[in-house]
């Protein structure tokens, strides 16, 4: 049986909770959640069933801090994130799209293989992304290039995007 464990990290954003999924034979856990203070639709403080285990979620703390220092363009890790089919094809093609880069949603739903009039619902999927950063729904803008729809705010996304185009170094 495995547990869900969790840790605190300090960010730009403010204090980040990670999630995890330790198996049952212990060892470092596989990422189910990455949620930033006043991000919509997410827990800001951990489930009650949930165990602090910082070792567990070492790796992802590493790599975020490395992120942010501008150190690291991709994220190499376990992932477990909880959702329907539909929505982990619309975050598995996040991956695909390169550090730095943005697509519109119509652009996402080509790369995931969705119909083009499902663009609404990939803009759900996106909104619904419960791996803040490390699936980098920031990279996933309008049609006409506007900055919208990010749950942890279109600030933080505008961070994200000047981060990864090298504004801030």
């Amino acid at each position: 049986m495995s547990t869900t464990v969790f840790t605190f990290m300090e960010s730009p954003f403010g204090r980040l909770l990670l999630s995890g999924v330790r198996p049952a034979e212990g060892g470092p856990a596989a990422l189910a959640t990455v949620t930033a203070p006043g991000q919509k639709y997410a827990l800001a403080e951990p489930a009650d069933d949930w165990v602090h285990d910082p070792d567990a979620l070492a790796e992802p703390v590493a790599q975020l801090t490395a992120y942010f220092a501008g150190e690291r363009t991709t994220f190499d890790l376990p992932l477990a994130p909880a959702g329907t089919d539909f929505r982990q094809k619309i975050w598995a093609a996040l991956d695909d799209i390169p550090y730095g880069e943005t697509v519109t949603y119509g652009q996402l739903a080509a790369l995931a293989g969705a119909m083009p009039q499902a663009v609404r619902a990939v803009g759900g999927a996106v909104g619904a992304n419960p791996l803040l950063i490390v699936r980098p729904c920031h990279r996933v803008v309008g049609a006409n290039g506007a900055l919208t729809g990010f749950a942890a705010g279109v600030d933080r996304k505008r961070w994200l995007l000047d981060l990864e185009s090298g504004a801030l170094f």
